[in-house]
């Protein structure tokens, strides 16, 4: 290893995100509520030169695999991501990211006058996917389309 390598330590149990589109690691340790208390330990690589992507981000998340619900939320901000389960230093399951037909709750609808930004009437946002990559979705109740850039802005 030379000066200028950086060596990232192999967790023993937990979650590799790979693949991650490049500077959005960080969105995603927010839509999971990373890091928290029960979770030791979180690496960040970001913007890393790939031969698939160009540039991209891996997250590594120890003693914790992601549920359903979550890998739906990490589909959103990171289309082309690679879901690694580790356990005992080994992949045990590798999987592509699926963006799911429909979204709940994890963004909100852009259009301030759609009844689900209305304080009055607590609903929860629902989108259809109208396409997976890069994801564009359609809000339920006021039919608004949100493009990706307006998903990636309620992240920042």
């Amino acid at each position: 290893m030379t000066k200028s390598e950086l060596k990232i330590r192999a967790i023993e149990n937990g979650t590799v995100i790979d693949h991650i589109t490049a500077n959005k690691a960080l969105h995603i340790l927010k839509i999971l509520g990373l890091p928290d208390k029960e979770t030791k330990n979180v690496t960040v690589a970001m913007n890393v030169s790939s031969s698939e992507i160009g540039r991209k981000d891996i997250l590594k998340i120890e003693n914790r695999e992601l549920d359903h619900e979550e890998l739906n939320q990490v589909a959103l901000i990171a289309p082309k991501a690679t879901i690694n389960i580790i356990r005992d230093f080994k992949p045990i399951k590798k999987d592509k990211i699926l963006l799911p037909e429909k979204i709940t709750s994890i963004i909100k609808c852009t259009n301030p006058k759609c009844i689900t930004n209305l304080e009055s009437e607590p609903i929860t946002p629902i989108f259809k996917v109208i396409q997976k990559y890069p994801p564009v979705v359609r809000c339920h109740y006021c039919e608004k389309l949100i493009k990706t850039e307006d998903i990636d802005k309620q992240f920042e």
